[in-house]
């Protein structure tokens, strides 16, 4: 446990340290918002890149890794859908729902690849990345397609949620970074020059931005919609992706992995995709903040556990 603390540690000093600039010196939205797109179309991109480009994926379970992590999330969204006739009983409009689903079923990259790269170093950091390739166009697709269902005004079409989930950076970097390793593609030594500078800024830079993001207010008397949210993701996916782990027989630091990519709080980007869309943006922004604060207590617990 105390090396897991350790490992987490850094992680949540940066989010708070994007709390504090948030409101002291950085308190325009515009300065966010620009160092968001940043990190989302540039940064973390090359990020995932360079890491699977370097990567050794001979030497990790990528099958099981990504199988138990894309059936997990493939089975908290059924769930979910499952849940709604009892959730709307209890008052949970579809925008609210939208927020539930997105909330138990997309997490944060960015927190995800630093504990595993504290933890693990490089070998963490492409298990890490290789969940991602399993779990991104899922959870996409699922959230786009739940929000044009229950809460866009203007229904989308198949086509248009394609395009939304086409248009990802996250998927082409993912796809790019996987095509050069497997095709043992010889890249210059400027390009991992350059590649490298701007991957060791993505991190630090994204857990500013998240921390910047969250949603203080309200979180001292959270609403129903909010914690079955928190404890759907924080609680149930973990359990449900190491219960899969095991059955594919994973163990180790590989199964720590898992542990660690379950248990992150949601994606901040959610919370774009939700005001883009129609969803209940206040309620997922409550979500996400009371995750990531929650997150310092069970996520430690789920990895020891693994």
């Amino acid at each position: 446990m105390p090396v897991v603390v350790a490992a987490l540690l850094p992680v949540f000093i940066l989010i708070v340290l994007g709390v504090v600039l948030k409101h002291s010196l950085m308190r325009l939205d515009t300065q966010w918002h620009g160092l968001e797109q940043l990190t989302y179309f540039v940064l973390f991109p090359m990020l995932l890149i360079q890491t699977l480009v370097k990567a050794d994926l001979s030497r990790v379970p990528v099958a099981g890794v990504g199988g138990a992590l894309l059936l997990s999330a493939l089975a908290m969204s059924l769930l979910c859908l499952a849940l709604r006739p009892a959730l709307s009983r209890l008052g949970i409009d579809g925008p609210a729902f939208t927020s539930i689903f997105q909330g138990a079923t997309r997490w944060q990259t960015f927190v995800a690849l630093s504990i595993a790269a504290n933890m693990f170093g490089d070998l963490g950091l492409a298990l890490a990345s290789v969940a991602m390739v399993a779990i991104i166009p899922l959870v996409n697709v699922f959230s786009v397609s739940v929000l044009a269902r229950y809460a866009a005004q203007e229904k989308r079409c198949p086509r248009a949620i394609a395009m939304t989930v086409i248009r990802n950076p996250l998927i082409w970097a993912c796809a790019i970074g996987l095509a050069v390793n497997l095709m043992h593609l010889p890249l210059p030594k400027i390009w991992h020059e350059v590649a490298d500078a701007l991957s060791r800024s993505s991190l630090a830079i994204g857990l500013l931005v998240t921390g910047a993001g969250l949603h203080l207010k309200g979180l001292l008397r959270p609403s129903l919609g909010a914690a079955i949210g928190v404890g759907l993701k924080l609680v149930l996916m973990p359990a449900l992706a190491l219960g899969l782990a095991a059955w594919f027989g994973i163990t180790g630091n590989s199964l720590a992995i898992v542990a660690i990519c379950a248990a992150v709080p949601t994606s901040p980007s959610a919370y774009v995709l939700a005001r883009q869309m129609g969803g209940d943006a206040p309620l997922l922004a409550q979500i996400i903040t009371l995750q990531t604060i929650l997150a310092a207590i069970t996520m430690p617990i789920a990895i020891a556990l693994a």
